[in-house]
């Protein structure tokens, strides 16, 4: 199985800083590309997509300069995701320094550790749609229970292209479906966006997770969006919280294994490269 990843992330503590990583010591280290590369040698990786990894402020143009040169190297890293703070004013400033390089993809606030009321304000929403005419997509990165800000945020910028991260982050480890399961079907009315299948095992049980677990939302989840608006993502480092980066592709083939195979490739390259715009091969 050809596999494109959707959701890595790469970071490098000797550059920059990102704060929240503190607090979780296995996480609290550098990653690197020779790093992923090793966690990949088992599997078919054919291209990745580099997501921004909440660097803290001061040296956010950094790291998407930083990044966006890796790109640049013989890698699989074929698309980026910069990390942007549409609810600031100045935002299409910082939009114009980075735009045009080739391999940059979409742009992601994370807004899981912020507050509800920052991407519903009119200068985020306002800044949100800009994305269009410069031709890149909006990753959403929000909890379970801030999807109907995330719907808000679909519905006020039709003409841009979004990513939903992580199903949405349900809560696996609770094993809680509602009302998770029926915010899914209304996000995933809106064409434009796609679903991002990733995240699931860091938020599941660290130590007893079983593909099973995972079934019940990624079913949801293609249920919704159909093959056709789905991509698979290993959201590694993080995932390695509760899996190894193998462990979790074989969790999703495991699920999926009753699809045909036309399908399948959908959701673990083909809709990768539509979805961001990715040149075959690297």
């Amino acid at each position: 199985m050809q596999i494109i990843d959707t959701h890595q992330h790469l970071w490098d503590l000797d550059l920059f800083s990102y704060s929240w990583c503190k607090g979780i010591p296995s996480l609290n280290r550098s990653f690197r590309m020779p790093d992923y590369l090793q966690a990949v040698q088992d599997l078919e990786l054919e291209q990745s997509v580099h997501l921004e990894a909440d660097v803290d402020e001061p040296f956010l143009l950094a790291e998407t300069s930083h990044i966006l040169e890796l790109a640049e190297q013989d890698n699989p890293l074929q698309g980026v995701v910069a990390g942007g703070r549409p609810e600031h004013e100045d935002f299409e400033d910082y939009l114009k320094q980075i735009a045009g390089h080739p391999k940059l993809k979409g742009i992601r606030r994370v807004l899981h550790t912020q507050s509800d009321e920052l991407s519903q304000s009119a200068t985020f929403l306002q800044n949100i749609r800009l994305l269009e005419q410069y031709g890149l997509s909006f990753d959403i990165c929000v909890l379970a229970r801030q999807l109907p800000l995330a719907l808000h945020i679909v519905a006020a910028c039709p003409g841009v292209s979004f990513v939903l991260d992580h199903c949405g982050v349900p809560q696996v480890r609770e094993r809680q479906l509602d009302p998770w399961r029926q915010q899914i079907q209304e996000i995933s009315e809106y064409p434009n966006v796609v679903c991002k299948i990733s995240g699931l095992v860091a938020y599941a049980d660290p130590e007893r997770w079983t593909a099973e677990d995972l079934r019940p939302y990624v079913e949801h989840v293609i249920e919704c969006f159909s093959w056709d608006r789905v991509m698979f993502g290993s959201d590694w480092p993080v995932c390695t919280l509760a899996a190894k980066l193998k462990q979790w592709v074989e969790a999703l083939s495991t699920i999926t294994r009753d699809a045909d195979e036309a399908c399948r490739q959908k959701l673990f390259s083909e809709n990768a490269r539509r979805v961001y715009r990715l040149a075959s091969g690297f």
